[in-house]
Formats: structure tokens, sequence, C-alpha cells
């Protein structure tokens, strides 16, 4: 079972900041564990273990599989003892809720013997040996795994499911050891900086500095620039333990110090940019620090399920939801973000990748059938010329939008392939990424800056100058252009994303999908990798 201090998947990060010789001369411990000649590891003896430590059972499999390609010879011992790479694995094992995770390994208590100067009870060598194959794939599979892939589709999250290979992992560790510190060919890079944000809060948390703000419910009245209270010098302290505020003058004067603070606060937490400090977002404030820190964890755990190779790409867009924020990335940087609006509780947009293989100019919109059932019908009933006057015309006995500035598509629309028939496109409806919690759409993506991310899209290509594409989204037909190289296309669901600078942003959970992958972490039914 996965407790939930658990979890943009990513491996040793603080703790072999320190040389090796840092680590107790573990290494040395049982004179009885010295003697590899007398191992043997076979299939029976494989099993044999596993009957007597039916706990690990589930990792059987794996522990056969590596030592299949290791010729069933020793992983761990080197000429008379447990080797240095045994000795590192432990001491990980015994920081995982550096890693976000709080899970114990099944007879934890026997692995320590192995290593215990002082336990005058040893286990056997070849336990030893298996006790700590079941240890490597125990740590794998919660660090570079996370949840298996039948259950990431239970909950919803159709991005490519991530798999990894134990045997060459384990070995491409041993050959480098550096590699668990930091290694983007193992996990997300972005689980690296939700990791150094985990050490963050959870000091804050250790040393006391998350205070309350404390406010009247009944008499309280939005601040303001100006105004003089002690919840302003209560903020101003809470800003600065949170790295919005470079220091604390301690003064309850709301001066232009506290305002650019609360500038960066609110972009950092997706809301309205202006000056006024709610009772809405005094109660943000006074969310205890536990939650910041399980938000952390739980999106360290959705960087585990992610393919490493998806982020490498010369070039992708990437969606994510609770931001409301598209990112077009090109070369490593991004050459583009733009505020969208995205899927209403009933038409949640999906998690999932496509290629982007086209760019619809002027599109029309062929209305789906479910809203044509749901929507239009009684619209149509009770005023005749509904669909003249919004632009619509049956087309083979279905509805469609014909092109114009007008047409709930817009005047672009960017096509990737999928079974949801789910995309982005511009949108007439501008006002409404005013809006800080923007979900609208019946499932696709309402892009804001829909022309200029086709600009950027095309910008290399010869074919499709500025002027043909002004001329092409001009309202009057439809006109395809087809992409020459296909573009990945991700949407995800993050409610912590950590900025290049290593700013952390919060976001709201706004389909509850942190709730849900909560309860699903404490479950029983969880399988791991």
């Amino acid at each position: 079972m996965r407790n939930f201090t658990f979890t943009s998947i990513i491996i040793l990060f603080s703790f072999f900041a320190f040389s090796f010789t840092s680590f107790p001369d573990i290494n040395k411990s049982k004179e009885t564990a010295k003697y590899v000649s007398t191992l043997t590891i076979d299939a029976t003896s494989i099993n044999a273990f596993f009957k007597k430590y039916p706990k690990l059972k589930k990792y059987q499999k794996e522990v056969e599989d590596v030592y299949k390609d290791k010729q069933y010879k020793s992983i761990w011992y080197d000429d008379k003892n447990i080797s240095e790479f045994g000795a590192l694995l432990y001491q990980k094992v015994n920081v995982l809720k550096d890693q976000g995770i709080d899970n114990t390994m099944p007879y934890k208590e026997v692995i320590d013997q192995a290593f215990n100067e002082s336990d005058n009870i040893v286990p056997p060598q070849l336990d030893t040996e298996l006790l700590l194959t079941s240890m490597y794939v125990f740590y794998a599979s919660n660090v570079y795994s996370g949840v298996d892939p039948a259950t990431l589709k239970k909950i919803g999250w159709y991005l490519p499911a991530k798999s990894i290979s134990y045997s060459r992992i384990l070995d491409s560790l041993i050959v480098d050891t550096n590699r668990l510190n930091e290694d983007d060919n193992l996990l997300f890079s972005q689980y690296y900086k939700l990791q150094d944000a985990l050490k963050k809060y959870r000091k804050i948390e250790k040393d006391g500095l998350w205070q309350k703000i404390t406010i009247d419910s009944a008499t309280y009245k939005d601040l303001r620039p100006d105004d003089s209270s002690v919840a302003i010098k209560q903020i101003r302290q809470r800003l600065y333990v949170d790295g919005d505020l470079k220091q604390d003058s301690k003064s309850n004067f709301y001066d232009q110090e506290l305002m650019d603070g609360i500038m960066k606060y609110k972009k950092r937490h997706g809301l309205t940019l202006n000056y006024i400090i709610t009772r809405d977002h005094i109660n943000q404030f006074n969310e205890p620090i536990s939650k910041r820190i399980k938000t952390i964890m739980l999106n360290m755990e959705r960087c585990r399920w992610i393919p490493t190779k998806l982020a490498k790409a010369n070039e992708y867009v990437m969606v994510n939801i609770p931001s409301f924020r598209m990112f077009y990335v090109k070369n490593g940087k991004y050459d583009l973000v733009s505020d969208i609006f995205v899927g209403n509780r009933l038409s949640e947009t999906v998690i999932f990748s496509g290629n982007m293989d086209r760019i619809v100019f002027s599109p029309y919109w062929n209305v789906p059938n479910s809203i044509i059932q749901n929507e239009l019908k009684s619209q149509i009933a009770r005023d005749k010329n509904y669909l003249a006057e919004n632009n619509m015309e049956w087309n083979g006995g279905r509805v469609r939008q014909k092109p114009g500035p007008k047409n709930s598509l817009g005047l672009v629309k960017f096509m990737f392939p999928n079974p949801n028939d789910i995309y982005m496109h511009d949108t007439p409806a501008k006002s409404l990424f005013q809006f800080e919690k923007r979900t609208f759409s019946h499932g696709c993506i309402n892009v804001k800056e829909a022309r200029e991310l086709a600009l950027h899209i095309l910008k290399d290509d010869p074919d499709w100058p500025v002027e043909k594409i002004d001329k092409a989204m001009s309202g009057e037909k439809e006109t395809t252009c087809m992409l020459k190289n296909k573009i990945p296309v991700y949407i995800g669901y993050f409610t912590a994303w950590v900025q290049d600078n290593g700013d952390i942003d919060f976001f709201a959970d706004v389909y509850g999908r942190d709730d849900s992958l909560d309860k699903l972490l404490y479950s029983d039914s969880v399988t791991m990798n």
C-alpha cells in the first residue's frame, strides 16, 4: 500500500549531494556475510526465498528477470562484502521521504540486520542478496515508475504510459552512481524541481513559520493599498516565508513593497492580478502548509508517470489544465505562452497526447450531436430563425456553423486526431479569459493567443507568410494547412509547477483530481510496476 507522503519521479537528490565517503562504512558489517563463493542463485532458490518472505511476492517476476539478465550472478557482493552500491541503495531507502514517498519496505528490519554491525542476528547471505534485489525493485517502482498503467487509465490519465526496465536501470546506476543524483533520462526534469520545493516547505513546517492570518470574519473588509492592520503585518510575514518578499519589514502598512509581493503571490496562484486582498485570499493563506506539501507530493507522483522523452522533442505543445495555460515549446524554450479555457465539470478536458498534423483557418464548426440534442433542438423550437441568426446551417442531417468572426471555433483551429474529438481553437468569447477559473467549454481547449500560435508554428514555413495567414483567417472560407512536421501535443494536469527560476506555482484542483489521487495512493488496490 502506498501511503501519501510518497511520490511533472526522481531519484536521490539531496543525499547524493554528499560524497560517497560521507556514508558510514557499512560494507565492513558482517564477517559472516563475506564470501560470495557459497552463493547459489537459481530459479529454485528464488522461489524458496519468496515463500519465506511472502510480503515480497509481488516483486518476484521482476527479481527473476533481473537475475536472468545477470546470468544468476550475485549483484550486491564484491569479493568479500556488500558492495558500495548496495550500501548506497540501502541509505536511499532509509530516506524515501526525500522523494515524497511514505512507504516502508517489507522485512526492512531483516535488511537492517545485514547493515548493523552491533546486531548479533545475521540473515543468511542468500537471503541478504535476494532481499537487496527486492529492495531495489521496491525502490525503483516507487521512485521511477509510480502506479501501474492500468490504474492510470482508471483515473483518466491517457498520456503515454511510462515503462521501465529494472535490469537496464540497475546496470546504469551501478556503472555511474552519480545518475542517482539527477538524471533526466530516468525522471521528468520537473520532478527534481518539485523535490527542491518539497524540501523548502517541509523546513518551513518544521521551523513553525507558517503562521495563521487572524481576521474577524464578521467585520472583515477587503484590504487595499495604504490600509493598516495586524493582518497586513501577518500577510507580509507569510509572503516573506513563501519567497514573494525578499525581506520582512514587519510593518502593518500596505505599502508598495507589499503590493509587489501580493502581485507575485497572485501570479504564482493563477489569481486576478490586482492589489485587493479579499476574504477568499485570506482563506487561501490560511490553508495548512500540510496541504501545500501534499500538493507537491501528488505532482511529484504525476511526474513519475511521464516518459522523459516527451519533454525532449525539439517542438511540442503542452497544456496544463489547472493553470489554464498553453505552452508552445521550441528548442527547449517557451516560444509562446497563452491563457486558455477548458472543459466544464460535465465535459472535462481529457488528459492525453496527440500529434498536431494540420491547422484549419476560418473553420466550419460541425456541431456535435450531443449539443444538437441537448441544446440546439430546444433553441430551434423556441426560435425558428435561430440557425440563420447564428450563421448555422443544416448539412447532411447535421448542423454546422459557417466560417466567420462569430464562429464558436473563432478563426483558427489546431487539429491532432484523437478518439475524444478534442482540439485547440480560437474563440470569439474573449471576455471569458478575464475569469480566474476558466472551465467553460465542452471539452476542447480555447486559446486566447490562437493567431499568435499559428504564426509561431508556421514562422519557418516560406509557404505561409504572415499575410497569407491573415488572409486565411479573414473568415471567408475554410482553408487547411497541412504541417510538414507533426507537433506533439500533451494535455496534462499539474496543480503545482516549479518555474525555471525556482518559484513554485500552485493552481486550483479544478476537476478534483488531487483528492482522487490522494485517496488512490492510500488504497490497497494500488499496483506498483
